[in-house]
């Protein structure tokens, strides 16, 4: 079977195609290469011995979506590929719904043409903003802090009404947590180009001295230590849950999403402080202001996931850590 992985060069989706290369699928990857580079593919490929097909493409590009799908048998899609920072999202707002959303609509559109119907969405827990924690997937969405998360709320939506316009389509939503970590093999790992928007990156640039130090964004909200409070997931086991949500699709899952987390709760200073025991290294940093579209806490209730999907996670903070650093330490200049 063929699956069409939509940003499988970047973060998750190499972890990803590593999964579904050794449960035995032919993998093809769509990316533009604009947060990732060609050789963590070539990576891929080295961890699971085996090959993928690449084509450098945008998903906003239609020729070439229509392109991919004509050269190839695609079963079902797993879409990444989209801009993905909080921070960066309030200050060009525009260039998230144009590359997101757009983006979601032209490869939704082709997909459509080529009758393939199976889709696994990359969504977020930030689309049930304030809601009470733990997060359930019976809550309501929508009314969310940041543009980049009412991107993926849209994109949710519009998946809604595709299915329920044409209930052939299997479409699994999946709502994740905060992915950390990185293979053991130290081979792949989060290497964002220029200076990092997620917390475990820039920790370990950090400790390795490519950057001075960590600003923690908010020292006074209401949480135990006074610092935000998220759900960490290791990304190998969210890689993994792409692999479960693709064999319940192909079995016409209908319309369905699913929180994949950890349902732990873990602070910026938790974090730091396990990253400081992974590595051996006392990292320096500061308390500076609240970043804009922030949420004070929130982490998951998966028992949705690991019921329907039979999935669950099972690599713990320490691991997670240890991984990132022995990623870090194997590619201190990033992978070229």
């Amino acid at each position: 079977m063929k699956i069409l992985v939509t940003g499988g060069a970047g973060y998750i989706g190499s972890h990803t195609c590593v999964e579904l290369l050794e449960a035995g699928w032919e993998v093809v990857v769509a990316d533009n290469y604009s947060n990732s580079v060609p050789a963590v593919l070539d990576r891929v490929e080295a961890i699971t011995g085996k090959t993928l097909q690449r084509y450098e493409a945008d998903i906003r590009d239609r020729s070439a979506m229509d392109r991919i799908f004509e050269e190839n048998e695609i079963q079902a899609v797993i879409h990444f590929a989209g801009l993905k920072a909080v921070g960066e999202s309030t200050r060009i707002p525009l260039a998230y719904y144009e590359n997101n959303v757009y983006g979601s609509v032209v490869l939704f559109e082709s997909m459509a043409a080529h009758g393939c119907k199976n889709i696994v969405f990359s969504s977020s827990a930030t689309v049930y903003g304030n809601n009470p924690i733990p997060y359930e997937e019976t809550m309501p969405v929508g009314d969310v802090s940041s543009p980049y998360g009412r991107t993926k709320y849209f994109i949710e939506e519009i998946l809604g009404d595709l299915y329920r316009s044409d209930p052939d389509w299997s479409i699994s939503l999946l709502r994740y947590f905060n992915p950390i970590g990185a293979h053991e093999s130290g081979l792949i790992g989060e290497d964002p180009n220029g200076i990092p928007n997620n917390l475990m990156p820039y920790i370990s640039r950090v400790a390795i001295g490519k950057l001075p130090l960590l600003t923690v964004f908010g020292g006074d909200y209401d949480t135990k230590d006074g610092t935000c409070i998220r759900d960490y997931i290791h990304v190998v086991d969210l890689a993994k849950a792409h692999v479960c949500a693709v064999r319940k699709l192909m079995d016409g899952s209908g319309l369905q999403a699913y929180n994949i987390g950890n349902g732990k709760g873990y602070s910026v200073l938790d974090i730091i402080h396990a990253f400081e025991k992974a590595s051996g290294v006392k990292l320096s940093y500061v308390i500076g202001d609240r970043r804009p579209g922030d949420l004070p806490a929130f982490y998951a209730d998966a028992s949705k996931a690991n019921r329907e999907l039979g999935w669950c996670a099972a690599l713990d903070i320490d691991k997670m850590c240890l991984d990132t650093w022995n990623f870090q330490t194997k590619n201190p200049d990033g992978i070229h």
